[in-house]
This record gives C-alpha cells, sequence and structure tokens, in this order.
C-alpha cells in the first residue's frame, strides 16, 4: 500500500510537468509564425533551445546532485513558467531568451526528476524491482495520456474558444505551479553523494562523471543507446509530416498526433504488463524492439525511394485530398515506430537505475543528452540539403546502432555478474 500511494503521487506529479510541456508543442512553430518569422528564423530559434540544452545541461545536472533533486524540480517550473512568459513577446531577443530557459527546462525535465524517484525509492526500502513499474506508468499517463489530453485542450482554447495562440502556454504555466506546489510540499529533498564533499567543484563533479562514462564500459554503452534512439525520434519528429504528404495531401494532424500518443502508451503498457518481474530484464526484450523500430523507419525510405510515397517535384495533388495508399502503409510503420518509443522510455529509465551510479546520476543523464542535442543542431541546420528517403534511412541506422549499444551492453553485464542474461 505504501509503495501504492509513492507510485500514484510521484505519477500524478510528473503528469503535471509533463503536460506543461506537451501543451506548448501544438502552437509554438505557429505563433513564431504569426509573429512574422519565417522558416529560417523559426529554425534558429529552435536550434537555440538544442544548444542551450546541450550547454547548460550537465551544468544543472551537477547543481541538482550537489544541491539537492527536489530543488532543481522546483527550478524545472520556474524556469519554464519564465520561458512560457516570454511567448506574449514578438521580439525575436526575447522569444531567443525563452527558448534558451526552455532548453535548460528540458535538460531538468529529463534528469532531476528521475535522479529523485531513484534515490526516495532506494531510501524508501522498496523493492528495487518495482521501480520498473513507476517508469511505465509515468511514461504511460505522462508521455501518454497527458499528450493527448493537452493536444486536445490546446485546440480547444486555441481554435474552439479563440483565445489566442498564447493561451496553451499560460495554461502551461498554471500546469507547473500545480507540479511546483506539490513539490514543495510533498517530497523530501535527496541529494548524490557530491553532497557529502562540500569541497568539490562543479567542475571537478563533472569530471568524476566523465570519469564513470569512460572507465565504466556498461555506462559508455548505455548512454550511446540513448543517444542514438533518442536522435532517431527527434528525426521522425521533423520528418513524419512531409511523409504522409509529399504532394501536398491534406493530413489530419490533430489526429494522427493523438494516434501516435495512443500507440507509445500502448508500447508502455505492454512493457508495464510485466516490468517489475524477476528475471525479466530490458536486455532480454529491447533488441528486438529497437530492430523492429529500424524497420519501421526503413520503410518510408524505401517507399520513396521506389516513388510510391511521391517525389519531390511532382504536380500538386487537389487541395482536400487525402493521403494515399503509401501513406497509409507509411501511417501503419509509423505507428509501429511510436509503440516502440512507449516500450523504450520506461526500459531506459530501469536500465539506467541500475548502472548509472547514484552519486552523479543527474550528472549522468544530461552527459547522454550532449551528442543527442549536438545531432538534432546538425540535423535542423542541413534539413533542406538531403532528400527524405537518406533522413528516414539515416533515421533507420541510428536505430540499428541502438541495437548494438544493447547488445554490447549485455555482453558486458553477463561479464560483470557471470551469468548469461
Amino acid at each position: 500500500a505504501a509503495f501504492r500511494a509513492f507510485r500514484t503521487s510521484y505519477v500524478v506529479l510528473y503528469s503535471f510537468m509533463m503536460a506543461g510541456d506537451w501543451l506548448q508543442g501544438p502552437y509554438i512553430y505557429r505563433l513564431y509564425s504569426s509573429y512574422g518569422y519565417d522558416k529560417g528564423s523559426v529554425a534558429r530559434l529552435f536550434i537555440a533551445g538544442f544548444c542551450s540544452s546541450m550547454v547548460f545541461g550537465t551544468a544543472v545536472g551537477a547543481l541538482g546532485d550537489r544541491y539537492g533533486r527536489k530543488r532543481m524540480c522546483l527550478a524545472y517550473a520556474v524556469v519554464y513558467s519564465l520561458a512560457c512568459l516570454t511567448k506574449h513577446s514578438p521580439r525575436f531577443g526575447v522569444l531567443l531568451a525563452g527558448r534558451v530557459l526552455a532548453g535548460v527546462a528540458t535538460s531538468l525535465l529529463f534528469s532531476a526528476f528521475e535522479a529523485w524517484l531513484v534515490a526516495a525509492h532506494a531510501a524508501k526500502g522498496f523493492d528495487a524491482a518495482l521501480l520498473g513499474s513507476v517508469f511505465s506508468d509515468a511514461t504511460l499517463y505522462g508521455n501518454g495520456l497527458a499528450a493527448i489530453v493537452a493536444g486536445v485542450v490546446a485546440s480547444l482554447l486555441v481554435d474552439g474558444l479563440g483565445l489566442g495562440l498564447t493561451a496553451p502556454f499560460d495554461l502551461a504555466i498554471l500546469c507547473f505551479a500545480a507540479g511546483g506546489a506539490l513539490v514543495a510540499f510533498r517530497w523530501d529533498e535527496n541529494f548524490g553523494a557530491a553532497r557529502r564533499a562540500e569541497a568539490v567543484s562543479l567542475t571537478a563533479q563533472l569530471k568524476v562523471a566523465l570519469g564513470v562514462v569512460r572507465r565504466d564500459r556498461r555506462v559508455l554503452l548505455l548512454g550511446g543507446c540513448q543517444a542514438l534512439f533518442e536522435a532517431t525520434m527527434y528525426t521522425f519528429v521533423f520528418l513524419w509530416t512531409p511523409a504522409l504528404s509529399p504532394r501536398g495531401e491534406s493530413v489530419p494532424h490533430g489526429f494522427v498526433f493523438a494516434t501516435f500518443m495512443l500507440c507509445c502508451m500502448i508500447g508502455s503498457s505492454c512493457v508495464g504488463a510485466f516490468q517489475g518481474r524477476r528475471g525479466i530484464s530490458p536486455l532480454n526484450y529491447m533488441g528486438p524492439v529497437f530492430l523492429l523500430a529500424a524497420a519501421a523507419l526503413a520503410t518510408p525510405a524505401i517507399l520513396h525511394v521506389v516513388g510510391a510515397g511521391g517525389a519531390e517535384g511532382e504536380a500538386q495533388v487537389p487541395e482536400g485530398t487525402g493521403i494515399g495508399a503509401a501513406g497509409r502503409v507509411q501511417m501503419v510503420a509509423f505507428c509501429v515506430f511510436e509503440a516502440c518509443v512507449g516500450a523504450f522510455w520506461p526500459s531506459l529509465m530501469q536500465l539506467r537505475s541500475v548502472f548509472v551510479p547514484e552519486d552523479v546520476r543527474a550528472t549522468v543523464l544530461n552527459l547522454f543528452r550532449v551528442p543527442l542535442n549536438l545531432f538534432v543542431c546538425v540535423v535542423l541546420f542541413n534539413v533542406e540539403l538531403l532528400p527524405l528517403p537518406a533522413f528516414f534511412g539515416l533515421a533507420s541506422l541510428l536505430a540499428l546502432g541502438a541495437h548494438f549499444c544493447l547488445a554490447g551492453l549485455r555482453r558486458e553485464a553477463e561479464k560483470e555478474s557471470g551469468t548469461r542474461i
């Protein structure tokens, strides 16, 4: 009963924080466009966010390990709220500052909460095998249900009630306020081991985290697995829209997005059905998941190469024309990929709880995101230089790379334990 209460409390809070993030996604590009910025200017704003996450991410992770994960979770709510407030200004400098703040907040979201959870779970004496079910539920409701609800609510605020393009961002601030209040009044503070050595500087702490990655091949392979598959995910986010409508076909983006999130929830539910059971490890089942994801992303590459998906430069279809047969095949493949994404997140979190050292957990988690953010910046700078099939082929290869990293991690784990996994 105590564990169920702990799990429910964390999942509710995490869902509030994720809902604030999801509310912004559907309308941020449209908001920038409404202020008169062209595609190049919008791309620069997005690049600023990823560069911010890459540059400041490791620092905020180290701050969490040293000064407290609870404090960093509160900082997430404050920093992201400030980022939302900047959306009320049409000035490029203000919007740029907002993207920098959003990049910092993203680094906190994907490190501080998980680091706090793992430490709090251990401090309460719960069985380590139960931690996987918390990750599964957090992904199911925070990354799945919260995303669907946020998309519907954002659409209602902007298109239904006509409250303007900044309304979803204002509602996101309320979500952050609610989540921040729960953190402030219901969470205890926890730290990395660096807290016990106050004389250790943040630079020295970063060196310790880098040393962990260099010395422990398991941590290095886990980081590679995460960076490669997350890079696959971000590539997919950029490309699924033009893939489904290469000749200007009419695509119901809101419905498609909701379908993707539903598939993500299905993937999380499948993992949650057996996560936490002894003898079942993500090292066993995530290899086939990565292979399935690679096959799913190879599908649009093949279709566009053979011309079934519509080549660039072909005549545009009449307005209102729905997606064709090739588009429907791609849609099925994309749904399969999203189910793999749903299985990936709770499984990755479980693996990180096992292999990443507690004393520098938040720092190491943000180090994993550095190559990801660098890759995304490169893709954004060159998104118009390569044809669509090439990018999907690259995404498929990245998923294969994640598979090989996981296979290496499994071998290292077997070598360490002396038993076959």
